[in-house]
């Protein structure tokens, strides 16, 4: 009956904290009654926006926090958003406007990964920021990613501490040098680019269907349209001990469902279609032939049916009537809905129309979750939210049954079967990189695949350490040539030798005192008898090198290798065999290996073996920019040429 059923895991959760800049020392509770009026400014002149949000497990919250050690008083809000990491981006554009809006406002943001903004803009950070040092440097500030520096050396830069031990540091330092601290245009345009289309990108991420539901849910979801999310996580999440509660529905019965429309988010809406799930036969819910024109929307409705009835089934039909408590008694709710109505919520609609009470409920709820929330101990769960509505709601199942002649047409979910070529565009565009132009069939026969031995060679060239190599970020960026002698120099770089700028970042010539790329990096220069023993392991180097070659001279290993020798006219080898060198065992003589054309060979000789899917070549040269052409066949292979 029961297949691929899911458990929970370790909820993903999101952290936000709202500081107050620093300007004059106040007494603790006039700071904090500060910090509740702009709680309820920023609620409500974000409601719009938040009041029809459908969020997967909590909500956008803010709440007073007492200051403790070197962490001030401020705002604070956390939120579960689970498996619709859209929750978590959303956020993030919620408090970068509120820095906007509120410039005195200081803001940072953490999640179970700690600095995911800096993960998001992991391409374009300077060299000396990683996750041992990013503590209390991240912040938003005047709706700006801002990045506090770190100094050269201890005392180089009279502002900036070595290290940043507490909150109250950080914020003095933006206080006092805003202009220096902006995060460079590539980190912002990074997080920007994950933000883009808000708050327009809500609808788009919502998907309307139909579903064959009890009336009993349909009147609940009216009043309540958030809480399709808790009905299916709680289907999503289910365990035997769960659908117990399913085998006869005592809530939700079968024979009152009516067909209606359904507003999901794409998350919450693929996570209820793509399980499968057979009903207990005693339940009651039947399914008709899957041939059958409204087969989707009787099979999302049973499974909505039974996530519904599996949150009524957890608490018990007697719960503490404190629970129940009106959000109208609250001495917060009259100046919120004067707030509202200021910021023209309810968008000219005649009070107690039914438009009207729709929104002025949504708005209650709102109030009750993200204002005046209880503590948790408090709280009421989503099936006691149900039960109560059940409760409190008058509905007529035939005024219901009405409503399904004149139901919105569904949305199409076609985004669900995404083709192999859609995924990549979408991988693509989620990367911030541009859609490769597709290779013509012309080019397909004449393939220049210089590119590619140019691309591996850059690679190649750079520099790796233990964190990594580093992949080129331009596979045109500049020629490079690759010899003995160019390797030999990246030796003597290691060893420290003398310092050598990076050719990673570039330098920002203004705030020279400030670590903000690779070439702030500590390189000091050697003594002269360090020097000298430097040079002594390079010459034993190259001096093994050499002896490596001619014992290798020996062997069949050379045969495996495409040669020059082997490439070239016979009139050419002629003369090109007095340029060769004599390796000195027995007189026999080296022919130079091709490089290019066996690199060239043996990418290509991978990325056929691939047939088509992913995989070390073209997973390789897709992060350099290379892109091959589909067919196996690349027609006549153009030579790369030597640098």
């Amino acid at each position: 009956m029961e297949e691929n059923m899911k458990f929970a895991t370790v909820e993903d959760t999101v952290e936000y904290h709202l500081f107050l800049i620093p300007d004059e020392p106040r007494d603790p509770e006039e700071h904090r009654e500060i910090l509740q009026k702009y709680i309820e400014k920023i609620m409500t002149q974000f409601a719009p926006m938040l009041v029809p949000y459908i969020w997967q497990n909590q909500p956008f919250n803010l709440k007073y926090k007492p200051g403790k050690g070197g962490v001030p008083a401020h705002i604070f809000g956390m939120t579960k958003f689970g498996d619709n990491i859209e929750d978590e981006w959303f956020i993030v554009y919620i408090v970068k406007q509120i820095t906007k809006e509120f410039p005195e406002l200081v803001a940072r943001i953490e999640d179970n990964d700690g600095e995911f903004l800096l993960i998001e803009a992991a391409d374009f950070l300077p060299k000396w920021l990683d996750p041992d040092n990013s503590a209390n440097r991240v912040f938003f500030h005047h709706g700006e990613l801002c990045i506090i520096p770190a100094p050269k050396k201890p005392g180089a830069v009279s502002w900036l501490p070595t290290t940043l031990q507490t909150i109250s540091q950080a914020l003095n330092i933006i206080s006092t040098h805003p202009e220096k601290i902006l995060a460079s245009e590539s980190i912002r345009a990074a997080v920007n680019r994950r933000i883009r289309g808000y708050p327009e990108k809500i609808k788009a991420s919502l998907h309307q269907a139909h579903c064959f539901l009890p009336a009993g849910i349909v009147a609940v979801l009216k009043q309540r349209p958030r809480l399709v999310a808790a009905g299916v996580q709680a289907f999503y999440l289910r365990d035997p001990i769960d659908l117990r509660a399913c085998r006869i529905f005592k809530t939700f019965l079968p024979e009152t469902r009516i067909m209606t429309s359904v507003t999901f988010t794409k998350c919450l809406y693929a996570q209820l279609v793509q399980q499968r799930f057979v009903p207990d036969l005693r339940s009651g819910y039947r399914l008709p032939p899957p041939s059958h024109p409204q087969y989707r929307a009787h099979e999302l409705g049973m499974k909505l049916a039974h996530g519904f009835e599996i949150l009524c089934s957890k608490c018990s039909p007697h719960f503490s009537d404190a629970k129940k408590s009106l959000v109208t008694t609250s001495p917060l709710w009259a100046g919120f809905l004067e707030s509202l109505k200021k910021n023209d919520y309810f968008k000219g609609l005649m009070k107690g129309s039914a438009q009207y009470q729709e929104r002025l409920e949504m708005a209650k709820n709102y109030f009750q979750l993200s204002i005046n929330r209880p503590e948790s101990s408090h709280a009421m769960s989503p099936g006691e939210e149900i039960l109560t509505l059940l409760q409190t709601i008058p509905f007529d199942i035939e005024e219901l049954k009405k409503e399904e002649a004149n139901l919105p047409p569904e949305d199409d979910d076609q985004w669900l079967d995404l083709s192999p070529d859609q995924l990549d565009q979408l991988l693509q565009e989620a990367a911030g990189k541009k859609e490769p132009e597709p290779v013509s069939k012309g080019q397909e026969e004449n393939y220049d695949l210089t590119q590619v031995s140019e691309s591996m060679k850059a690679f190649i060239s750079k520099v790796s350490t233990h964190k990594g190599a580093e992949l080129p970020r331009e596979h045109s960026e500049v020629p490079v040539t690759f010899d003995a002698d160019s390797f030999l120099n990246y030796f003597d770089k290691i060893l420290g030798s003398r310092p050598h700028d990076s050719d990673s970042d570039e330098l920002d010539e203004e705030d020279s005192e400030c670590l903000d790329s690779d070439d702030d990096l500590d390189l000091k220069t050697q003594e002269p008898g360090e020097e000298a023993s430097v040079k002594g392991t390079l010459a034993d180097l190259k001096s093994y090198m050499a002896q490596m070659d001619q014992e290798l001279a020996h062997t069949s290993i050379g045969k495996s290798f495409t040669t020059q020798k082997q490439m070239e006219p016979l009139s050419q080898t002629a003369s090109n065999n007095s340029e060769e060198e004599d390796s000195g065992a027995g007189g026999s003589v080296m022919t130079p290996v091709d490089i290019d054309l066996n690199l060239v060979s043996n990418i290509l000789e991978s990325y056929s073996s691939q047939a088509g899917l992913a995989g070390p070549a073209s997973n390789l040269l897709q992060s350099m920019g290379v892109q091959l052409p589909d067919s196996a066949d690349h027609g006549p292979i153009s030579k790369p040429t030597k640098d």
